[in-house]
């Protein structure tokens, strides 16, 4: 399905610095795509993110400390086109696949179809496959029935709870795209019955307060939003909670968890300058 116009942001950098530059414009959220073209035999690249509304450039110039050119693209599907270069990714018990990868899935694993459609998070970004490894982690020593995935994106670790846990999930994003995207995704997962996906802002909804308290609650959005929720965050924690965080930089660490005093630190996993920060509440 063609989604025009699409406009394309673009700068090119070295090849370590394409990293960050990728990764502050993937959590930005209005990017549809995220790429980075490497020359092969030289330390250049070029990032490119694709938007269906022509973006800000002096403000996406701003948030990455470098020059951004921005321009419209010719009616063409650029984020199919984009998704099918990205390969699978292996976090923890999980492998994430596109329809392109399907006939490279090992045994062994948990595999994990994904396509993102106009949604974020296909696992190729260091705070959702951080996710994925905390939560193969956490399924080694316990068991949860009331799981939120807040923030959901893609369903990525929504479908992950679902499969792990093989109990129910509720999934909630502010957009109702990727709520569509998430519903189509644990389908073609064979989890549509276990993954309830519904928008919402915040944990504002009726929905998600009734399905309150939670004994697992992962939300992978930016540090900012994490410290605004905290307070209703822990309102809606069970006692012996786990609460997996992410979309952080390790240099936020301090600040987010200095929202969570109320929580024990279980501990964290970094990748580059991402971290997930794993915390519970106590018993009493």
């Amino acid at each position: 399905m063609i989604n025009p116009p699409l406009w394309k942001a673009s700068i090119a950098l070295t090849k370590q610095d394409a990293a960050d530059v990728s990764a502050v414009l993937e959590l930005e959220g209005s990017a549809q795509a995220v790429l980075i073209v490497e020359e092969p035999f030289a330390d250049g690249a070029v990032v490119e993110a694709l938007y269906t509304e022509a973006p800000d450039a002096a403000y996406l110039s701003r948030i990455v400390g470098r020059e951004i050119r921005v321009a419209p693209l010719p009616d063409q599907d650029w984020i199919r086109l984009s998704q099918e270069g990205l390969p699978p990714v292996r976090a923890g018990r999980f492998f994430v696949y596109g329809a392109h990868d399907a006939g490279t899935v090992p045994h062994g694993v948990i595999p994990m179809k994904i396509e993102a459609g106009l949604a974020f998070g296909t696992g190729h970004h260091e705070t959702t496959a951080l996710c994925l490894g905390a939560l193969s982690d956490i399924a080694r020593q316990r068991q949860f029935f009331n799981v939120l995935d807040l923030g959901c994106g893609t369903g990525l670790l929504a479908i992950g709870a679902a499969k792990l846990w093989k109990r129910r999930v509720l999934a909630s994003d502010i957009d109702p795209v990727a709520v569509e995207v998430t519903r189509d995704n644990a389908r073609a997962n064979g989890v549509g019955p276990l993954v309830t996906a519904v928008t919402a802002e915040g944990l504002t909804s009726p929905l998600l307060a009734n399905a309150a308290p939670y004994d697992l609650l992962i939300a992978n959005i930016l540090a900012g939003p994490l410290t605004q929720l905290a307070p209703a965050i822990q309102r809606v924690l069970a006692p012996g909670a786990v609460l997996l965080l992410s979309g952080l930089l390790t240099n936020q660490e301090k600040l987010v968890t200095s929202f969570y005093q109320s929580l024990r630190f279980v501990g964290a996993r970094c990748s580059g300058p991402w971290s997930a920060l794993v915390l519970e509440k106590p018993r009493r």
